[in-house]
């Protein structure tokens, strides 16, 4: 029996269910089981006194069975378990992500009213969670995915980037897919004033250094999986703007995560990561690095 898994957080919602099929296809290529915990964002107590709380929770353990079902039909080979938690849902995703390889939640996007993809739940589990975590759209099926999809990973070189590019490398190995790998350099931010002229030979130059910084960071991991074709891309502008219009079509969105704790503000994630979790279509992985 596996000791390796991924952990996927389910609350009935349709987008839950979509992130159970996600957790499930990439269980199968890790060769690890899958939990399915259901959580949600009172504790389960709260819930039962509430009115029709029995309903609910009778309603949610069948949507939950048919997906372990559904999930191991489609799944033979993956290992399955499943079960609710009495704990609200961010100390239960948390606690349950300490001994897993990778944390799923079921994402709607900007603007949803119910599910996990809420600020109560999503952002604290995302800023805290030692591991990667993935937030897949309610849309996702295993039907649409398509190994010929890129994986895009967008690198920033001022901080710690080695778990972001390994969990890229390792999901483009596994996928057999390439790996765009993005990084972001900015022309404007040498000049004082907006008003002022750019000098084309400096830009020239500032993208020749980001090149060989570029080159110089994937290095390693080229040679740890020589067989992983690693297009590299550099763009002049804003981060999140030019990575979401890279990650349309791909089938994973890879982006960092600061680890370190903010004591004023223990959610934060930072704009960048906050905006691709809101606005992009792909599923998104964030990884926490130092």
């Amino acid at each position: 029996m596996t000791t390796r898994h991924v952990v996927v957080g389910v609350d009935g919602s349709d987008p839950s269910m979509a992130a159970v099929r996600w957790a499930a296809a990439e269980a199968a290529a890790r060769r690890s089981s899958l939990r399915i915990v259901h959580a949600e964002a009172s504790s389960m107590s709260s819930r039962q006194a509430a009115p029709g709380g029995s309903l609910h929770e009778e309603w949610v353990r069948d949507r939950i069975a048919t997906a372990c079902r559904e999930t191991a039909e489609r799944y033979p080979e993956v290992e399955i378990s499943g079960g609710a938690t009495s704990e609200t849902a961010v100390k239960a995703l948390l606690d349950e992500a300490q001994d897993g390889e990778l944390l799923v939640l079921g994402s709607r996007g900007i603007g949803a009213a119910s599910g996990f993809f809420t600020g109560s739940v999503a952002l604290p589990v995302v800023a805290h969670a030692t591991g990667p975590t993935v937030l897949v759209r309610e849309d996702w099926h295993p039907d649409t995915a398509d190994g010929e999809l890129p994986v895009v990973v967008g690198v920033d070189l001022d901080h710690g980037f080695d778990p972001v590019l390994e969990f890229a490398f390792a999901t483009a190995h596994r996928t057999g897919s390439l790996l765009r790998v993005v990084h972001m350099w900015r022309r404007s931010s040498i000049y004082a004033y907006p008003s002022a002229l750019p000098d084309p030979k400096v830009g020239s130059d500032l993208r020749t250094v980001a090149q060989e910084n570029l080159d110089s960071a994937l290095a390693g991991w080229r040679a740890r999986y020589p067989e992983v074709e690693a297009e590299r891309v550099l763009l002049d502008g804003e981060v999140a703007p030019r990575l979401l219009e890279e990650s349309a079509g791909a089938q994973l969105l890879v982006g960092g995560r600061r680890a370190h704790k903010h004591r004023m503000f223990p959610t934060l994630i930072g704009p960048v990561t906050h905006a691709l979790m809101h606005h992009a279509t792909a599923p998104v992985a964030v990884v926490p690095h130092e």
